[in-house]
C-alpha cells in the first residue's frame, strides 16, 4: 500500500484520512471516557448510520443528489442535541439519553434501508469502512472537520478538563457548563461522521475508545494519556490499513482487531512491570 500511495490519489486520501481519524478519533475519545459516556458514540454512530442510509434512499428514490456523507454528519449533530436535550429533560437519569437516541437511530436506519430497496455495496462500505472510499471532497470535508475539533479542543481545554473531572467545581468557577457540553457533543457527532469513511459506522466507537483504554494503563497523568491514545490510534489505524489493503477486507475489522491486540499488550505490559516491580521489592 506504501508504494501504491505515490501511485493512486485514492490511496493517497485514504491514508491521509486515517491519519486524520487516528489524531481526532483518540483526542475527543480520551474525554468520552472521563466523563464515562463511551456509549454516546454507539448512539451517534447508529443516528449517523440513519443519516447514510436516508441520503442513499433520496438518491435512489428522488434522483436527490444528498452526499451520504453530509447527510450522515446532519443526523449525527440532530442526534447530538437531541442527547442534549434528553439529558436536561431526565436530570437524574442522564444516562437514558443514550439508549433512546440508539433505538431512534437503529429505527430510522431499518426503515430507510427498507425504502432504498436493502443493503447495496455502497452502504456496505459505510457500514465496516472501506480504503476505497475517500474522495478528493471527503478528504478535503474530515481534513476542515479535523483542523475545527484540534482547535476548539485547544481554545477551550481548560473547561472541557475542568467538567471532565468535577462539573460542580467548574459551574461555581463560572464555567457554562451547558454550553460546554453541547460543543462537546457536536463534536463527537463530527468526529464519529467523519470516521464512517475509514472505519466504519458500526466500528467507529472502538476507535474513540480502545485506544483510550490501552492509554490509561501506562499513562501517569491526562495530557499523557490523550498523548498515548493518539499515538495507539494511529498505530491501529496504518496496521488496520494496510492489512485491510494487503487482504481485501474492509478496514475497519483490522483497524478494531490491532486496537485490541494495542490493548491486550498494554494490559500486559502493565501486569509484567507490577510483577517485576514486587519481585524487586520483596528482594530487597
Amino acid at each position: 500500500m506504501l508504494a501504491n500511495l505515490l501511485e493512486y490519489d485514492f490511496l493517497r486520501h485514504t491514508f491521509y484520512t486515517g491519519l486524520l481519524i487516528g489524531i481526532i478519533a483518540p483526542l475527543l475519545g480520551t474525554f468520552i471516557v472521563v466523563r464515562r459516556l463511551s456509549l454516546i458514540a454507539d448512539a451517534l454512530s447508529h443516528v449517523t448510520l440513519a443519516g447514510i442510509a436516508f441520503g442513499l434512499f433520496m438518491d435512489k428514490k428522488f434522483a436527490i443528489g444528498i452526499a451520504p456523507l453530509y447527510s450522515g454528519m446532519g443526523f449525527s449533530v440532530l442526534g447530538s442535541i437531541f442527547i442534549e436535550k434528553l439529558r436536561a429533560v431526565y436530570t437524574a437519569y442522564q444516562e437514558l439519553a443514550i439508549p433512546i437516541i440508539l433505538s431512534g437511530g437503529v429505527g430510522l436506519s431499518v426503515i430507510f434501508i427498507a425504502l432504498a430497496n436493502g443493503f447495496n455495496t455502497d452502504l456496505f462500505n459505510y457500514l465496516f469502512g472501506s480504503v476505497s472510499a475517500v474522495s478528493t471532497k471527503d478528504f478535503y470535508a474530515i481534513l476542515g472537520i479535523s483542523v475545527l475539533i484540534v482547535a476548539v479542543i485547544r481554545l477551550f481545554y481548560k473547561e472541557l478538563v475542568t467538567l471532565s473531572f468535577d462539573e460542580e467545581h467548574a459551574v461555581v468557577s463560572g464555567i457554562h457548563a451547558k454550553r460546554i457540553h453541547f460543543l462537546f457533543i457536536v463534536l463527537t457527532a463530527l468526529v464519529i461522521a467523519a470516521s464512517i469513511r475509514i472505519v466504519g459506522v458500526l466500528l467507529v466507537s472502538a476507535l474513540m475508545t480502545l485506544p483510550v483504554a490501552a492509554a490509561m494503563r501506562l499513562a501517569k497523568g491526562f495530557k499523557q494519556m490523550m498523548l498515548f491514545s493518539i499515538l495507539f490510534g494511529e498505530a491501529a489505524v496504518i496496521i488496520g490499513m494496510i492489512t485491510g489493503y494487503y487482504f481485501s477486507i474492509p478496514p475497519g475489522g483490522t483497524i478494531v482487531l490491532s486496537s485490541i491486540v494495542i490493548l491486550l499488550l498494554a494490559i500486559g505490559k502493565k501486569r509484567f512491570s507490577y510483577h517485576t516491580g514486587g519481585v524487586a521489592h520483596e528482594a530487597e
